[in-house]
């Protein structure tokens, strides 16, 4: 958070909207104009270097955003700066200071093979061929282009395609990188190398990025700082750290008990901020309010009544904090 305080940032949205506009027939001859604000007045900005997460539910305006940032679609009003720049405005050079990955549709040439297509990027983008190579070794160093660089777009499998897409969209060295649901239908390997992939291209070389996803365990293992969108408004923009403070009010305290012997929990059910009581087998859960005072009471009364093997805490998972804000909401 120190960064954005103290850096010029790199990406501003102030005052941001979107509203699309569509065409009703009522009957054969009236037709009426339909207004869906998808962005409503939103505003951010993000420093460089940082890896933010931009979470919502489906049609909460992620993508759209993200389209208005990359120069997809221009906004119906307020502003957006990226790298100085207007992205509407300005098409060719914001091109050339981004990458952008859309994790359900590549941007790649189907009936080409993957060296191909970096090869034509390379003359898009007038990268020398000193500047190439030395682009290509270092992704295929990071992303085992070697393996794929032959076969045609349309014969990669998924995590195949996502490994060519971030080389693709990597190629130009650019200083910010947009990835909407780049690990959506990742297996579980493929999706830690392209996890790995983020962290390590933006401590080598501090590229900004900024990802949408559905997938909590993307944002904690790569974000710092979360923006929440819900109907168009954000509803809250603060480190991870700080929204699992905030917001998570439950813990469970989970017991394994050395037999299957349990006394009478009565005076536990009773206890100020238990919440809930769950018998299975030789495993008793106790879901408690996140309070220290009562973990604390808890715990003891636990000790003094039964014969405890292990015990764990569980804080409530970010998926869990961030669905209970949405339906706050």
């Amino acid at each position: 958070m120190k960064d954005r305080e103290t850096k010029d940032p790199i990406i501003v949205a102030h005052d941001l909207q979107k509203q699309f506009v569509s065409i009703e027939r009522e009957n054969l001859l009236k037709r009426t104009k339909k207004y869906l604000n998808v962005v409503k007045s939103i505003n951010f900005s993000i420093a460089p270097k940082e890896i933010v997460g931009f979470l919502g539910p489906n049609g909460a305006g992620k993508s759209t955003t993200i389209k208005m940032l990359t120069g997809i679609l221009v906004p119906t009003s307020g502003e957006c700066l990226v790298n100085g720049v207007q992205p509407h405005l300005n098409r060719v050079e914001n091109a050339k200071s981004i990458g952008v990955v859309f994790g359900q549709k590549t941007q790649l040439w189907w009936d080409l093979d993957v060296r191909d297509n970096l090869l034509l990027l390379k003359e898009i983008y007038e990268l020398s061929t000193e500047e190439y190579d030395q682009r290509y070794r270092y992704l295929n160093n990071i992303l085992d282009l070697d393996e794929i660089k032959l076969k045609q777009v349309r014969t990669l499998s998924l995590g195949q395609r996502m490994k060519a897409d971030l080389a693709a969209a990597l190629l130009h060295s650019p200083k910010i990188l947009f990835l909407d649901e780049p690990t959506i239908g990742l297996d579980v390997v493929i999706k830690s190398k392209i996890l790995e992939t983020l962290k390590q291209i933006n401590r080598d070389q501090q590229v900004t990025i900024l990802i949408t996803t559905h997938d909590m365990r993307d944002v904690e293992s790569l974000c710092d700082r979360v923006i929440i969108i819900n109907h168009g408004e954000i509803i809250y923009d603060d480190s991870l750290v700080n929204l699992k403070e905030k917001y998570s009010l439950q813990k469970r305290v989970i017991v394994t008990l050395s037999d299957d012997s349990f006394v009478n929990l009565h005076h536990l059910k009773t206890m100020s901020g238990v919440i809930d009581i769950i018998v299975d087998n030789k495993m008793l859960t106790v879901v408690i309010e996140n309070a220290i005072k009562v973990e604390k009471d808890v715990i003891i009364t636990l000790f003094e009544q039964l014969s405890i093997e292990k015990i764990d805490i569980q804080e409530q998972s970010t998926d869990d904090i961030i669905k209970s804000i949405y339906e706050a909401r």
